[in-house]
């Protein structure tokens, strides 16, 4: 049996710091470096860098990591493998081997295609595939929008056909997040199609490791638990034959990985337990965690089943242009001089009516006898929306700051005037798998076709957790939900996810029957009127709900200050709940 595969993970998105590839190429052994560099986001903004060069669309963060790491990757053996191609892995390839040429190296490069369907969409739908959004059923025919980026999520066998053909760096366009740890470690193992529960473990641990120090302490909720305050490392997955992986960092790099920052990162932006994808159905309510040392975590049991016969397709859609203004509001008559400010800038710019849409949100930070003057202020968020750049472009902008000397007193803003900014619609959908193309173009420039293994028929959804029994745990009393649970959230599209986690049975006894559905509306009462999902996974005792629709038509779209519900987990712990006294202590 061959020897765990070491895979690390050297960026999180596209923004996340340039020196972690370095760091984690000397911190010690590894055998793959992967990077995750696209988010939802991501193609929107890839697509804008593109429309104003068409060389561009990739991840250009990566190249500056390259430089750095090329030569000691190439001189150990370490494979490169990151979705950085974006919309263009081919332009990025040649950026490569120009960079290589500089550096006097000649790696093999592969490059994968075919998840770009942005042409293919009317033809598609002409075919008899709607593209219906999967949130709302709204076939594409009605978006309100036009699609500017359309791409399949691919697989990982793409990645390990170019591994097995010696490539020494492969770049992908839009893959599964998951993908750059499953085609490493099918292509290290030799797993062949069929090895579900193996491939599902490399699913887990790609989820974990694909947000980067995510897993190693970022983002966590329980500070104290963090002996090492240094910025997390970054994380690495010892990736066995059965697809049961450990979960590390490298020696002396700050942050924890311990049961409760896997959990995290295990709940982070998913949706049901049964987490589909293009190589396998991976079953998260089945994987156990367990710590196996000092930062190392066991993950072990996860089990798979066939993929299902249709594959996931980002689409974002271009649809008009926006503007924000934020007036600053103090002291006395908060609630009248925000209305009075609305009156007069919309009675200026011709009525609410004249914008396609108009969000308005009264944020109150202020208090009673205010000790500061910062602390006696409210925010007047406004947002406007329009096809018409110039309704909400600067005309809205300085009709907002022209209220300083004649509106409420004290007025003020944030920014200046700011132009507007394009923004688009996420929507989510699926093609049949066989409608791909997935092609790998391997380092001597011959194509591989990769082909699709779906099962013959849907997997279906697994229903949603009902709560478990409510008994009686005993005095109760009131403080934050945080004192005893762990929460990570963040953007699923236009709905958000919350994950809930707990570090023992008894208290996860009393979490699955207090925080049903109607509790959870009570706690964030943003969702009172949306439909909100509950999953179970005891395991790792914990919860996973989603919100939908809390982020409306996606982080491009929404007017909500918090566009990726990262802050929405630790807004529910600080919500006071009746918890038993004996799980306090």
């Amino acid at each position: 049996m061959t020897r765990p595969v070491r895979i690390a993970n050297c960026s999180g998105f596209l923004g996340d710091r340039l020196a972690a590839a370095k760091e984690v190429v000397d911190g010690g052994p590894t055998d793959v470096l992967t990077g995750d560099y696209l988010a939802e986001l991501t193609m929107l903004i890839l697509w804008k860098a593109r429309r104003k060069d068409p060389a561009a669309g990739y991840a250009r963060p990566f190249l500056a990591q390259l430089e750095q790491v090329l030569g000691t990757c190439l001189d150990r053996g370490t494979k490169i493998v990151v979705n950085a191609g974006g919309l263009n892995p081919a332009g990025l390839a040649e950026q490569v081997h120009e960079l290589a040429a500089r550096l006097g190296l000649a790696p093999k490069v592969a490059h994968l295609r075919g998840d770009d369907l942005s042409e293919r969409l009317d033809d598609l739908i002409a075919s008899g595939h709607p593209l219906a959004n999967l949130d709302t059923g709204e076939p594409l025919t009605g978006a309100p929008g036009e699609p500017v980026t359309a791409n399949a999520y691919l697989g990982g066998w793409g990645i390990a056909a170019a591994l097995d053909a010696g490539a020494d760096i492969v770049l992908t366009p839009r893959v599964t997040d998951a993908s750059l740890v499953v085609g490493p470690a099918a292509w290290w193992h030799g797993w062949q199609r069929a090895d579900h529960d193996a491939l599902a473990g490399a699913v887990v641990a790609g989820h974990v490791i694909e947000c980067g120090p995510q897993a190693t302490g970022g983002n966590y909720p329980w500070l104290q638990e963090i002996a090492d305050r240094r910025r997390p490392g970054f994380p690495v997955a010892e990736v066995a034959a059965d697809g049961s992986t450990v979960l590390t960092k490298h020696p002396n790099t700050g942050g924890l990985v311990s049961v409760g920052t896997v959990t995290a990162q295990l709940l982070y932006e998913i949706a049901e337990p049964a987490y589909a994808g293009p190589d396998v159905v991976a079953h998260f309510d089945t994987a156990r965690v367990e710590q196996d040392g000092p930062d190392r975590v066991r993950i072990s049991g996860t089990r798979g089943s066939p993929p299902p016969p249709e594959l996931k397709v980002a689409v974002n859609l271009l649809a008009g242009y926006r503007n924000t203004m934020t007036l600053v509001l103090t002291g006395l008559d908060i609630e009248e001089k925000a209305s009075w400010a609305q009156d007069l800038l919309f009675d200026a710019l011709g009525g609410k009516e004249s914008f396609a849409k108009v969000d308005t949100r009264l944020i109150r930070y202020d208090r009673r006898d205010a000790p500061t003057n910062e602390q006696a202020t409210a925010h007047l968020r406004i947002t406007v929306k329009d096809p018409d750049p110039k309704k909400v472009g600067r005309r809205f902008a300085n009709a907002t700051t022209e209220l300083a000397v004649g509106g409420y007193a004290g007025c003020h803003t944030t920014t200046p005037p700011t132009a507007e900014t394009a923004y688009g619609i996420y929507w989510p959908t699926l093609v049949p798998a066989a409608e791909v193309l997935h092609e790998v173009v391997l380092p001597n420039g011959e194509v591989v076709v990769i082909d699709h293994h779906p099962a013959p028929e849907p997997v279906p959804a697994p229903a949603a957790a009902m709560p478990g029994p409510m008994r009686d745990f005993g005095a109760v009393v009131q403080v934050p939900l945080g004192s005893i649970v762990g929460a990570r959230s963040g953007d699923k599209g236009g709905n958000a996810n919350v994950g809930v986690w707990v570090r023992d049975a008894a208290a996860f006894a009393w979490l699955d029957a207090y925080l049903t559905v109607d509790r959870l509306r009570q706690l964030i009462p943003e969702a009172a009127n949306l439909t909100v999902r509950r999953y179970a996974l005891p395991n790792v005792l914990a919860l996973n709900f989603v919100i939908v629709g809390l982020l409306a038509e996606g982080v491009a779209a929404t007017a909500r200050p918090d566009a990726q519900a990262k802050g929405l987990g630790e807004y529910l712990r600080s919500r006071y709940a009746d918890i038993p006294v004996t799980l306090l202590a």
